[in-house]
């Protein structure tokens, strides 16, 4: 059973579009992260430029959720939950908007022997926030299909820690060209991606949980 009714079908507008912005700026990230290890630093501008626009449209539509759910008593037994899950989905595209910055504060240098680790690292630890799309949505529709929905959230998760894993292998034991600051360096760029997966996995967790007790 849905959680809404009629009466608030504009409030399920905004959150469709909430999540519709940290789904486009995921993508986003992904494309951010090849172009600049491509090394296209002019396609990698704007790629930040736009998570930079959709992260401050997800933190407007977040706050705007939260003040119509208070003002108009929207589930209020439910409601600090809510408010939990749409600052934990948010804490996803924050974390991506960090990423990219990361890379063009820092501007650390990936050898091109990396180039394709470095994709595939940013492909899967996004598919992990990419999967968590659809349960999220199906919470507030059909809650009794979460669960199964967040199975493909923890895989990518995993996989994301042995993609990581072993790109930082191969920095520190094949690739002895490399400094050991710019070793250090790669591996603190590769955390970051990581915490994409992360992110996602922490609101798998509070969605997974919030799933069950809606269907008590």
């Amino acid at each position: 059973m849905s959680l809404f009714t009629r009466t608030t079908r504009e409030l399920t507008v905004r959150i469709d579009e909430f999540f519709d912005t940290i789904e486009i700026g995921i993508l986003i990230f992904k494309e951010g992260v090849k172009a600049y290890v491509r090394g296209d630093q002019k396609t990698f501008g704007s790629h930040l430029d736009k998570i930079d626009d959709l992260e401050g449209k997800a933190d407007k539509l977040q706050r705007t959720i939260e003040n119509d759910m208070i003002v108009h008593s929207i589930l209020p037994h439910q409601r600090s939950e809510i408010v939990k899950l749409l600052w934990q989905m948010d804490e996803i595209i924050d974390t991506a908007k960090g990423s990219l910055n990361e890379f063009y504060i820092e501007i650390p240098r990936i050898p091109s022997s990396l180039t394709g680790d470095f994709i595939s690292l940013a492909e899967v630890s996004s598919n992990a926030a990419e999967e968590l799309m659809p349960a999220a949505r199906a919470f507030f529709r059909e809650p009794h299909l979460v669960r199964e929905k967040l199975i493909k959230v923890y895989f990518f998760e995993r996989e994301t820690d042995k993609a990581a894993f072993e790109l930082k292998k191969k920095v520190f034991h094949e690739m002895n060209d490399l400094s050991l600051a710019e070793k250090a360096h790669i591996r603190y760029i590769t955390h970051h991606i990581e915490n994409i997966s992360d992110a996602a996995q922490d609101a798998a967790d509070l969605l997974a949980s919030m799933a069950i007790r809606q269907l008590l």
